[in-house]
């Protein structure tokens, strides 16, 4: 069970990092970023950030690119934005969860709406 300050850190760097992605990617080539999670390591020195994407493939596949180019300096953003000892190496995880909820509930809803009324 993760400890009350990973917590805390976990929910500063979703804060963060969504801020910084608000400045740094444009949304009219890469589509809309959402940060949906951070997993921070024990000793807080890397994160995994897992990020939706809702836009077009072409630009999920330039927003992937573009956010593994841009990692070391979302990093010193991060850095002089936030106080930690250290600031968490980054990883960043494309995130197709919600895409695939939205998919399953509409497969339900047009399930449901075949079945026999009785």
């Amino acid at each position: 069970m993760p400890s009350l300050r990973t917590f805390r850190v976990r929910e500063l760097l979703m804060r963060e990092l969504g801020e910084i992605l608000r400045r740094e990617i444009p949304v009219e080539t890469s589509g809309l970023v959402n940060i949906h999670d951070v997993i921070m390591s024990a000793d807080l020195r890397s994160a995994t950030i897992f990020v939706g994407i809702l836009g077009t493939p072409a630009q999920k596949k330039h927003t992937g690119a573009l956010l593994k180019k841009l990692s070391p300096h979302i990093r010193g953003q991060l850095g002089r934005n936030i106080s930690l000892r250290y600031t968490p190496t980054l990883r960043f995880v494309m995130d197709d969860s919600i895409v695939e909820g939205d998919r399953v509930i509409a497969l339900l809803e047009q399930i449901e709406k075949d079945l026999p009324k009785e």
